[in-house]
């Protein structure tokens, strides 16, 4: 009986299991089914939503489209007006350099004006003649054949191409290459004039002569083997670290070691100058489909042929005029016209100018589209390196018959052909072992001490047939930074130079543009090894401060005033170069940005800049290159510094700005536009919307030299694309 009731009651129990299986089955399938229903309204309501909330958002977008659109053409008329600032300089610095002409004219010094051929050729001429000058006369000379030289690389520099023409670069070049020429010759012959005396000069010690003139330009060292004591190799001229190490067959020959250290570089060919031709074609490529009144528009045939038309114009309306009102008032009616017609004139000039400007500046950001071929191995590339601290002339001369006294006179014997250098290693030097007999020669140089070297310098020599600088021949190089001493053993003597990558501080890490006072503003750049920061007053610059290694460094610059383009190379001598070539690319990663939106953005920054500062943002490098992205913030002088300013993210693509809603600690970039803000066709409108009206009093109070400098400094850093 057990059993069996045992199975009995087991299979009820599985007939009950079933039953309530089906049951559970079918209320989780009632349920499931629910859900799915309760979670498809509730994504179609979210979706509705969603699409609402989208379709509101384009609505939103459309609108202010549309505001900008229909707005688009008065913000560019106002920002023509404003940018009437840019050919206002312009025609201020022609005007300067016309004044420093007639100046120089009236000043009756017995300088030549080096731009005019005749006085720069009379003045060579004349120099030429001169003979028997010492190296005191010469280096005293120097100061002003080297003003020259200066006066004539600037005029090449800072007057506008379409104001060159080739035939006055031809001649300012030559006038350079003969004063550069000359100079040296200048220096030889005095080498000479100073080595027939070198017995009377003589070292008590050594029985040598050794002798160093040091000049603002120059240091000359001369050294005169007079005793040849074979013992006598380490060379090193008193109170200084230059110096040499000589092999044993120069020590006991008949010659004079020089070393001209030259602050400046004569030897480097000089660049070539774009021509007025060039720039027209490039002008056409980039200017020619832009639209409404927009100032970056080519310079073009129809724009002089509507001036003339317009003039012709205005003849036209005066003749009628005086025809229709002979008996009265045609000398109010001649006043008025003559009034008008000068009025369109000047309108026109100035619209040609403010279009022949921004071709110019467009010109600053174009880069080049090949990459200069280099043809001889260890040649050095110019565009890539950079000659610093000047050149030193290294020669081994032939010490040439001495003075020698006879009943109260000296005699000396003249050689014909002058001062001669010696041959090392000879050229014909079969009969000795070439590597033991004639081994490098050692130098040491005292870098210069004005000039900043980021990375231990490479040595150069200049390659006389290839006319260019060479790394080969060059061995031991051993730099020494706190002593400023370089160390490094030469094959063969000639000019030598150190030279420093030119894009070390490329890419930037940041900048920011601050204003200081009315028309005065602080570029700070931050690089990986310095940080510089320049002022900008009205059309002059200076170098407020450099840091390295967040340590103050002083420099010969700081506190010195000059125009941008003397102020641009002065900073590149001493080896502070944050200014791009148009080749620069080709060895620096770039954050890449249209030329014409960059040009934009920097004009209307530099219009900006009395009353706003812009900053760096990470971002510019995640959007397209047909956008810049940055931070701005209105800043009054006499504000106190804040401590974490609220800076406003904008984005411009030339044609339209915009307010982000991300900002700098935001996870992903963005363009959705900022909330309760509109776009705008310019920057300077963009930023009206939250600015107050003592900051655009500011702006429009702005002097126009003072807006072309900061453009000009903008454009020179290319900022928004070596950052």
């Amino acid at each position: 009986m057990g059993p069996k009731a045992k199975k009995k009651s087991g299979s009820k129990k599985k007939r009950i299991t079933k039953a309530d299986q089906l049951k559970q089955l079918q209320e989780e399938e009632e349920r499931r089914q629910k859900e799915e229903e309760e979670a498809r309204v509730k994504y179609e309501k979210e979706e509705m939503e969603r699409l609402e909330i989208q379709r509101a958002e384009k609505e939103k977008l459309r609108k202010l489209e549309a505001k900008d659109l229909e707005r688009r053409n008065g913000e560019l008329e106002e920002l023509y007006l404003l940018e009437a600032c840019f050919p206002e300089a312009e025609k201020l610095k022609r005007g300067s350099r016309l004044l420093s002409q007639w100046k120089h004219y009236i000043q009756c010094d017995g300088s030549p004006d080096p731009s005019i051929s005749q006085e720069i050729n009379t003045f060579i001429s004349l120099w030429k003649e001169e003979t028997n000058e010492t190296f005191e006369a010469v280096t005293a000379k120097s100061k002003l054949v080297l003003n020259l030289i200066e006066k004539l690389k600037l005029i090449l520099l800072e007057t506008p191409s379409y104001d060159l023409q080739e035939k006055n670069i031809i001649q300012y070049q030559g006038s350079i290459l003969e004063l550069q020429e000359l100079l040296h010759l200048k220096f030889n012959i005095a080498t000479e004039i100073l080595l027939r005396q070198a017995s009377t000069l003589a070292d008590l010690d050594s029985g040598n002569m050794e002798k160093v003139i040091r000049d603002e330009n120059v240091t000359v060292y001369v050294w005169a083997n007079l005793k040849k004591n074979p013992r006598y190799r380490s060379i090193r001229f008193s109170e200084t670290q230059t110096g040499f190490e000589i092999p044993r067959i120069l020590a006991t020959s008949d010659i004079a070691l020089r070393l001209l250290h030259t602050r400046y570089d004569h030897v480097t060919p000089l660049g070539p100058v774009p021509t007025a031709s060039q720039e027209h074609t490039s002008t056409v490529t980039y200017f020619g489909k832009d639209e409404v009144k927009s100032v970056e528009a080519a310079v073009s045939k129809d724009v002089q042929e509507e001036y003339k038309e317009q003039e012709n114009e205005s003849n036209s309306v005066h003749e009628e005029e005086t025809k229709v009102d002979e008996q009265g008032g045609i000398e109010g009616q001649t006043s008025s016209v003559q009034e008008e017609s000068e009025a369109t004139k000047y309108e026109l000039e100035m619209k040609l100018l403010s279009e022949t400007v921004s071709a110019a500046q467009l010109l600053l950001l174009e880069n080049a589209s090949e990459k200069p071929y280099f043809f001889e191995e260890n040649e050095v590339d110019l565009c890539q390196f950079t000659a610093l601290g000047g050149v030193h002339h290294l020669d081994i001369l032939e010490l040439p018959p001495q003075c020698k006294p006879r009943k109260g006179w000296m005699i000396v014997e003249i050689l014909k052909e002058g001062l001669q250098k010696y041959t090392y290693p000879p050229e014909t030097a079969e009969d000795f072992e070439t590597e033991n007999t004639f081994p490098p020669i050692e130098v040491m140089l005292e870098v210069h001490e004005n000039v900043i070297f980021f990375e231990n310098p490479m040595v150069a020599r200049w390659d006389a047939e290839g006319k260019h600088w060479k790394t080969d021949g060059i061995s031991n190089v051993s730099y020494k930074s706190e002593a400023r001493l370089i160390t490094f053993s030469l094959d063969t003597f000639g000019p030598v130079t150190l030279i420093q990558d030119a894009h070390v501080n490329m890419p930037y890490q940041s900048w920011e543009l601050r204003p200081l006072d009315v028309n005065k503003v602080l570029l700070t750049v931050t690089t990986v090894f310095t940080e510089i920061q320049i002022q900008i007053k009205e059309n002059l610059c200076m170098l407020a401060s450099i840091k390295l290694n967040n340590q103050k460094h002083s420099s010969i610059l700081e506190e010195k005033w000059m125009t941008p383009v003397s102020f641009i190379i002065a900073l590149k001598e001493a080896g502070l170069n944050i200014f791009p070539t148009g080749h620069s690319h080709f060895y620096v990663v770039i954050n890449y940005k249209l030329p014409l939106v960059e040009v934009k953005a920097y004009r209307q920054m530099a219009l900006l800049s009395s009353a706003f500062a812009f900053g760096w943002s990470k971002w510019n490098t995640v959007c397209n290159s047909d956008k810049v992205v940055f931070q701005v913030r209105e800043h009054l002088p006499k504000e106190e510094p804040i401590q974490n300013p609220n800076w406003t993210l904008l984005m411009f693509n030339g044609d339209r700005a915009q307010s982000l809603k991300i900002n700098e600690s935001s996870d992903a970039f963005s363009e959705a536009l900022k909330e309760e803000t509109e776009f705008h066709s310019t920057l300077y409108h963009m930023v009206k919307d939250f600015a107050s009206k003592e900051a655009m009093k500011k702006v429009r109070c702005s002097s126009c030299q003072f807006v072309d400098s900061v453009c000009h400094m903008l454009l020179s850093t290319r900022l928004l694309s070596y950052s």
